[in-house]
């Protein structure tokens, strides 16, 4: 049996660090460094990379309020955040400081409770080997503290809260804040194009002669209007007639009507029409609603789609996501106070309604920002009605576990990084909530943090606490702030009716997701022994009881009219057409909304809403048998052995989920993208993915499923695969950021990605990257941080400041860039 070192609550076999660690393929480095950083589930072997979030390169600081604080970090709270808020900066820092003093010793101490508790649990599996005997180990579990007694009932009592959270059912995107320009995407989801779905997603299939392509194809262009044609019969119905037959739409009398072989036909469900615009005589748009969410049919026929129509159509525009969470946690590459400094300032934008992008289309560059309402004309004539244009944004802040050196105590300690998200977000929060600015992001005067990785009723006790200390600082009235609740850690799936009680007059969000949740799992039960394969651990009993036991905590408390009800993320972007066939099985297990990974994803899920009315169907759910947590207790244990294909086909899935996503993580900063799997499947994955992949690989090791060698040649080999999915440029740019920039101060000289396959920007003063085949790294001397070079992804040309010392590369190959 290997021997498994614990971290912060997390494991790792040893060989397994060495391996990670290892030089495999082209990526030089000590990869694991980043699951440390974030607490996650791997460790790192030497405690000098386990400190690099604290190597801050000698950025400056500022003592203030008993607290060091970075003063970039300093600067963007003066200068940036607080103006406008009517929030004096000493009074500010102040109250930070006393959160940090006050509670930060409680979140010490409940972080050594999940370490007490964990304790005991593997000692109790050390001591009862073979399957679980459900009665003992229940009773075990409630003896030491793991499982807590249900009180009362009790009703979720939060107030104002947005309709789009509480009321109307529709998905959701999460986004990491880091990236504006996919905030703004996110942001501008709400409204999406059917057609553009359809058109540019494997919906319709490339037979006959339907291929996508640079140009419209008028071939693909007719089916689609086919497809959405169907769509409108099936949600907006005509009295005796297609879409596909309709010549002419006309408002009269208040109502819409269709022209059809001239005759006049009204529409089935007449109050399903919301409004129109007009240009002149003719209609521009007819807005329909069905289910709280709107169809918008565009109608031109002086276009170039829409006068292939018999009705002028050019477009339907479809209410598409409803919300989004902007991420600060898994999705984000955020390690120092610089990274943070990116994700508030993102943040800021958003609740001032002024953030904007520069989006670079054809010869042409547009600044994107945020869209403004949609207005019409009521279906009367008299008057406007205006419907948003933009989702209602949360936030998501990171777990108890992680800490952070941008703020730290008077006696050099790391502070708790949740306080430091929770207090930044909120103030962003206020220039909203003040309504101040252009655009709204809440209409109800709230704001929307998620909270993750929360252990139970204790740790969400703390939260609301936390909550009530940043209204108090900030001037809001309590339960300003709305709490979510991530149901993805096991102890707070099994107290899920308690974990709510603390936060009741606040809460507006529960969760579920499978790869935080399994990767706990697996982490609580380590010493049970092995685990399935990944596949079959989906399909166990404890994960339909955890996902039903999410919605029945819902129904007991009554969330449904106060908040939302969620389910995970459908991981497969390129795979729209397989989502719009299991999908709706989110809305049909009474969830009223859930995770989509993209804006058309967005406009694709959106067509499950219309079809099933979730409030309707959460009333036929309340009368089935709950769900039992001794199911959720049920640990999926591997109960037959595997043929050794299985375990290496296994292997091969992880290590390259893992490597694939780190790649992007450290060469690009980028902490959400699509890594293919082993049958070259993109998924979108966030570092969940090491979390559950890590963890079963250690688990694996172990209990002895699988070798040190047979971990490590997977490791190699997987390498080799992700190195061959990396351009050239890109590999050279992965070198380039740890070996070559000097400089710089590497934990803030992060590259944002953009559409290029080439960096466009870096954050640091003077670091500047280019496209269309060039860009420019520094010198190599590192006094020199001024001077930069000119690259061309194979040769370093020449200095750009002129008069530099530093050795003359002009001709030289890279010595950092790989054969």
């Amino acid at each position: 049996m290997m021997p498994i070192r614990v971290r912060a609550g997390l494991r790792v076999a040893p060989v397994f660090s060495r391996a990670v660690a290892a030089r495999v393929g082209t990526i030089r480095r000590p990869i694991f460094a980043v699951f440390t950083v974030r607490g996650m589930a791997v460790t790192a072997k030497h405690a000098d990379v386990a400190s690099m979030s604290v190597a801050v390169g000698g950025a400056q600081r500022v003592n203030v309020a008993g607290l060091s604080v970075d003063a970039g970090l300093v600067e963007l709270i003066t200068q940036e955040v607080l103006p406008g808020t009517g929030v004096d900066k000493d009074a500010w820092f102040e109250a930070f400081g006393d959160i940090v003093r006050e509670l930060g010793p409680q979140n010490k101490a409940l972080l050594a409770k999940r370490d007490a508790l964990q304790k005991q649990i593997d000692d109790y599996h050390k001591a009862s080997k073979g399957p679980v005997d459900m009665v003992p180990y229940k009773a075990f579990l409630t003896k030491i503290g793991y499982l807590v007694p249900e009180g009362a009932p009790f009703k979720i009592s939060s107030t104002k809260v947005d309709p789009e959270i509480a009321l109307v059912a529709g998905p959701q995107l999460v986004c990491p804040i880091d990236n504006p320009r996919f905030m703004l995407n996110a942001a501008n989801a709400r409204w999406g194009s059917m057609m553009d779905a359809l058109y540019g997603t494997d919906v319709i299939e490339e037979e006959g002669g339907a291929t996508r392509g640079k140009g419209y194809n008028r071939v693909r262009g007719a089916k689609v209007f086919e497809e959405t044609h169907k769509l409108l019969d099936e949600f907006f119905p005509l009295d005796g007639a297609s879409y596909a037959d309709v010549a002419s739409f006309a408002i009269k009398d208040g109502k819409l009507v269709a022209t059809v072989d001239g005759k006049e036909l009204a529409l089935k469900s007449p109050e399903k029409f919301a409004g129109y615009n007009a240009k002149g005589s003719d209609l521009s748009s007819v807005l329909l609603r069905n289910h709280g969410l709107h169809f918008d049919i565009l109608i031109d026929r002086e276009d170039a789609v829409g006068k292939d129509h018999k009705a002028g159509v050019k477009d339907v525009m479809v209410e598409s996501a409803l919300s989004a969470i902007g991420d600060c946690e898994d999705s984000v590459a955020a390690v120092d106070a610089g990274d943070k400094v990116v994700c508030y300032r993102n943040w800021l934008g958003l609740m001032k309604g002024t953030l904007g992008v520069e989006v670079k289309k054809g010869n042409s560059t547009v600044t994107r920002t945020l869209n403004p309402d949609r207005v019409y004309t009521a279906p009367d004539g008299k008057g406007e009605i205006s419907v948003p244009g933009r989702v209602v944004l949360l936030v998501r802040n990171v777990g108890l576990h992680v800490y952070t050196d941008a703020v730290t105590t008077a006696e050099g300690d790391n502070i708790p990084e949740n306080f430091l998200d929770c207090m930044m977000t909120a103030t962003c929060m206020l220039h909203d909530i003040k309504g101040t600015h252009k655009y709204k992001n809440s209409r109800t005067g709230s704001g929307y943090i998620v909270r993750p990785k929360m252990h139970g009723p204790e740790e969400v006790e703390l939260a609301n606490e936390l909550f009530l200390r940043t209204e108090a600082a900030l001037g809001m009235p309590p339960n300003t702030l709305k709490m979510g609740i991530m149901d993805e850690e096991r102890r707070t799936s099994v107290n899920l009716f308690e974990a709510m009680r603390p936060a009741s007059a606040r809460l507006a969000f529960i969760n579920t997701g499978f790869l935080d949740r399994t990767g706990d799992e697996i982490h609580t039960s380590f010493e049970a022994g092995p685990f399935l394969p990944k596949d079959e651990i989906k399909k166990q009993v404890w994960i339909k009881a955890y996902e039903d036991n999410n919605v029945d905590a819902g129904f007991r408390t009554h969330l449904s009219g106060k908040g939302q009800i969620g389910k995970g993320m459908w991981a497969a972007p390129d795979n729209m057409k397989q989502m719009l066939k299991e999908k709706i099985g989110h809305p049909m297990a009474g969830a009223n909304t859930a995770w989509v990974p993209s804006p058309t994803a967005a406009t694709l899920h959106a067509l499950h809403y219309h079809r099933c009315l979730v409030q309707t169907r959460q009333e036929e759910l309340k009368s089935r048998a709950a769900a039992k947590v001794e199911d959720i207790l049920t640990i999926p244990l591997l109960n037959r052995k595997l043929d050794p294909e299985e375990v290496q086909q296994e292997l091969d899935n992880n290590a390259q989920g893992i490597l694939g996503y780190v790649v992007r993580w450290v060469g690009q900063g980028v902490g959400c993208s699509k890594v293919p799997d082993m049958h070259d499947v993109q998924l979108m994955e966030d570092r969940a993915t090491l979390r559950i992949s890590s963890q079963h690989i250690a688990n694996w090791l172990y209990h002895g499923v699988c070798t040190d060698t047979q971990v490590l040649e997977t490791l190699r080999r997987m390498a080799a695969v992700v190195d061959r999915s990396c351009s050239p440029a890109l590999a050279l740019l992965y070198s380039w950021r740890l070996s070559v920039h000097r400089g710089c101060n590497p934990p803030a000289c992060r590259p944002l990605r953009t559409r290029s396959r080439l960096p466009r920007v870096s954050p640091v003063s003077r670091c500047r990257s280019v496209t269309r085949g060039w860009w420019v790294v520094p010198c190599l001397q590192a006094e020199h941080r001024g001077c930069q070079l000119h690259a061309d992804g194979s040769q370093l040309r020449r200095h750009r400041v002129s008069g530099c010392g530093g050795p003359d590369l002009q001709g030289q190959r890279d010595p950092q860039r790989p054969d």
